[in-house]
This record gives structure tokens, C-alpha cells and sequence, in this order.
């Protein structure tokens, strides 16, 4: 039975080869769709955001839905397998630069929980650059544990809220 995966893509680190980290996001989606068992069914316009934790360098991201019969460990080994190619190295440090980055965000089975591995991503509800992208390519996608839809969950961060001092705000 075929899977689909909705997957974060990021980058802020240049590639030598394959150039800035826009063009590593594109290079990683043409080899995620060349990789055995795995077709990129859609993909989305690539953002900039800035980094989260101690990085200085902006980020490319995006996001892609995946097919394919593989089981979520199974695929997370070879989107991890993929980043390597790529250069990256795991030190240890949390937020690092990094030349690619691919989470699993959510798929078609609902929950998985692994050591290594949780789906849906415990932070994707709260990150504009995870939901931006994802929105454009996956906004009916369902987050299994609200319920809500992509693009709902992208409403609820992009949302004006009244200020307190505001006289229509009726909060404590």
C-alpha cells in the first residue's frame, strides 16, 4: 500500500556543488523523486525565514508530499541517508546550520511513535515555516491529534490579535 508523507524542507548553508540553499532545496527535490520507491507528488514554493536558535543564516524552506510503500522509520533512514549526500554532519547541536533538513511532518497513517521518530513533528502547529509552505501544496491535510487542517493551524499563527489595551479585546 502506497503512503504520503508531508515533509519540511529546509536549508541555510551553500552547497559547493549545487550553490545557495534555494538551489539545495531544488537539487533535493529532483533526488527525493529519483529515489527508489519514493515519487515527490507535489512541492512547494520555497520561502526564506529566519533561523531558530543560535544560527545567523536565513533559511530556505519548502515542503514536499511524498509517495510511497515505505514505512515511516523506513523512510526517515533514507531521508536521513539523503542529508548526509548532502554534507550534513550531526554534532550534537541543536539549531546548527545545516546544509539540508527534512522532517517528516505528517502522513496518511495518522500517528507513529518511535524512538527516533514522532508524527505528527511535535513543533510543526507553532512554525510559519513549516505551515507556509505546507499550505500551498497540503491545506486539507489533517493534523491527527486537533483535528484542524493545515491551513487552519497556518490561520491560527498568521491571525491578528487584538492588543490589550484595544477596547474591543475582552480578555481577563
Amino acid at each position: 500500500m502506497k503512503h504520503r508523507y508531508l515533509i519540511a524542507v529546509g536549508s541555510n548553508v551553500r552547497h559547493r556543488r549545487h550553490g545557495g540553499p534555494a538551489g539545495v532545496l531544488r537539487v533535493a527535490f529532483d533526488r527525493l523523486d529519483d529515489a527508489d520507491g519514493i515519487s515527490v507528488k507535489a512541492s512547494s514554493p520555497i520561502v526564506r525565514s529566519a533561523p531558530l536558535g543560535p544560527s545567523r543564516r536565513q533559511y530556505a524552506n519548502a515542503a514536499a508530499v511524498l509517495a510511497t510503500r515505505l514505512e515511516p522509520d523506513e523512510l526517515l533512514r533514507r531521508l536521513k541517508k539523503l542529508e548526509r549526500h548532502f554534507g550534513r554532519r550531526n554534532r550534537g547541536r541543536r539549531w546548527a546550520a545545516r546544509v539540508l533538513d527534512l522532517d517528516i511532518v505528517l502522513w496518511d497513517g495518522g500517528c507513529w511513535g518511535a524512538r527516533d521518530l514522532t508524527i505528527p513533528h511535535p513543533a510543526f502547529r507553532d512554525r510559519r515555516f513549516v505551515l507556509d509552505p505546507a499550505s500551498a501544496i497540503a491545506p486539507t491535510w489533517r493534523d491527527p491529534l486537533t483535528h484542524l487542517t493545515v491551513a487552519h493551524l497556518r490561520a491560527r499563527l498568521t491571525k491578528p490579535h487584538p492588543a490589550r489595551n484595544d477596547p474591543a479585546w475582552s480578555g481577563p
